[in-house]
């Protein structure tokens, strides 16, 4: 079975062939960073502009680097929703046109599933039941993923996303867009601990004086004393802690340190803000990921989304992984950001339990799942 994947979420056209399920014949991607830098983000209706300028090469280039034609396709899948409605409509109508006058099935994917499963684009491929932390320019989420189309949503952003909050502090840095890449690259020099930067936990209810607030308690069942007491408490169950995220505290308090130092006259160390940054969110995404697996009894760690990329969050998850004994699994940067490949192998697997697409069908904004 050949699948023609199509992805334009966002300000990335992308186009993928996929045979089967584990055998990728092309995957073609045009971006449209250079466009969007001056404006130091992502210009909607530029973007919108942009995918319908480079739709239709692209599927062609994909088609050709697979050796296939439109006649070999038997499945067109096709990014649905989440993303910006303008971007998401070039692609949603010309796959939908396409099927229309071809007479070939199309499928609409929800992206989230896309990056869910984008780790089986590998050779070596996870096993359900895993628990998949997807971080990107638009979400923060931690999914329990059972099957290849059933996934449950545990924790996600309530503000601002991870990769989010990387382009505001770039933005704010100097930096140029985009801004997680370039904080990454000015925290390879710096220290992660030469400032301490707030760690949002959401739901900490108990405190214990003196005691460390970078990392909560992930026991189960066991106390802890609480100094100046006699007694002893249990420490706080697992139960208690959200699995939700929270960056827009750690943006303001980037914020305030640049404008505290300049009030003072004291020359800005980037490599050290961005390093201290970096960890600060990064510690979260580890912690909170990691909890989730404790409370569900799973095994398997997944990454996902754009920025999976990023190699601290990387090094830190697989770390975490090797010392509690969890299986890591992340796809290639390449299968990290927005792709067609993922769109293909969703499709693929979502065809098998439910009925094509219908041309009355319309994109989302939000998420499905």
């Amino acid at each position: 079975m050949l699948t023609l994947g199509i992805e334009t979420s966002c300000d990335d056209t992308a186009a993928a062939v996929l045979k089967d399920s584990d055998t990728l014949l092309s995957s073609v991607l045009s971006s449209q960073d250079q466009i969007h830098t001056r404006f130091g983000g992502v210009v909607p209706e530029l973007a919108s502009r942009q995918h319908l300028e480079a739709i239709v090469p692209i599927v062609h280039e994909a088609l050709n680097r697979a050796g296939v034609t439109l006649k070999d396709i038997d499945l067109i899948a096709v990014t649905q929703g989440p993303g910006l409605i303008g971007s998401l409509l070039v692609g949603f109508s010309y796959a939908k046109a396409l099927s229309y006058v071809t007479k070939i099935p199309f499928i609409g994917v929800d992206h989230m599933a896309g990056h869910l499963l984008a780790a089986f684009l590998e050779e070596d491929k996870p096993d359900f039941p895993y628990i998949a932390l997807i971080v990107s320019g638009g979400t923060s989420s931690i999914y329990l993923a059972q099957s290849h189309t059933s996934f449950s949503l545990l924790g996600r952003t309530r503000d601002d996303a991870a990769g989010e909050a990387f382009d505001k502090v770039a933005k704010l840095l100097g930096l140029p867009y985009p801004g997680g890449p370039r904080v990454s690259a000015e925290a390879m020099a710096g220290n992660r601990s030469a400032i301490k930067f707030p760690r949002a936990w959401l739901g900490r209810s108990l405190s214990f004086p003196g005691a460390s607030d970078t990392k909560p308690s992930l026991a189960i069942g066991h106390s802890c004393a609480i100094p100046g007491t006699r007694d002893t408490k249990p420490s706080l169950a697992i139960e208690e802690e959200s699995l939700d995220f929270s960056f827009s505290g750690l943006k303001t308090a980037v914020l305030n340190h640049c404008n505290h130092a300049k009030q003072m006259g004291i020359p800005l160390q980037l490599a050290d803000i961005c390093a201290s940054f970096q960890e600060a969110i990064v510690d979260v995404l580890v912690e909170k990921t990691m909890l989730a697996a404790m409370r569900h009894n799973v095994q398997t760690i997944v990454l996902g989304g754009g920025v999976s990329a990023n190699p601290r969050l990387r090094e830190a998850m697989s770390s975490r992984c090797q010392l509690e004994g969890k299986a890591f699994f992340v796809p290639r940067p390449s299968f990290c950001t927005d792709n067609g490949a993922m769109i293909a192998m969703a499709g693929f697997y979502y065809s098998r339990e439910s009925v094509p697409g219908s041309y009355e069908q319309d994109v989302y904004s939000r998420s499905q799942l």
